[in-house]
């Protein structure tokens, strides 16, 4: 019998394939990314240039990022990401939207369980 290929769970996060350009990072599936996570690529940008402490720009698919930084370390802040802006807080589904509550304050809402958490940005 062959070894399962898979981990049985429903969601998987992508891994970002980037390469180093000079004293530049360019994420070649970026928008790929940001649609698996269903998020807009403004918010994943805004939240990487913002970890990274690092200028970023949309071109096109890719993220331009200024700066050398290793596949590792943007995995890891995509996990950040995944855990406050995608999984549900309370039954950990990834079946979630952002959108305005109340005072304009912005809110994680999980579509699996009606669970309401407010996210920062």
């Amino acid at each position: 019998m062959p070894a399962k290929t898979t981990s049985g769970e429903r969601f998987e996060m992508p891994i970002i394939d980037s390469m180093i350009e000079g004293n530049k990072t360019i994420i070649k599936n970026f928008e790929f990314v940001a649609e698996k996570l269903r998020r807009s690529p403004r918010l994943l940008m805004k939240f990487l240039a913002k970890e990274l402490a690092a200028p970023a720009s949309i071109e096109g698919a890719r993220l331009t990022l200024q700066g050398k930084f290793t596949q590792k370390v943007l995995n890891d802040r995509l996990k950040l990401f995944v855990d406050m802006y995608v999984l549900c807080k309370e039954c950990g589904k990834p079946d979630t939207n952002i959108a305005e509550g109340e005072h304009g304050k912005k809110m994680l809402i999980c579509e699996a369980c009606g669970a309401r958490a407010p996210v920062k940005g």
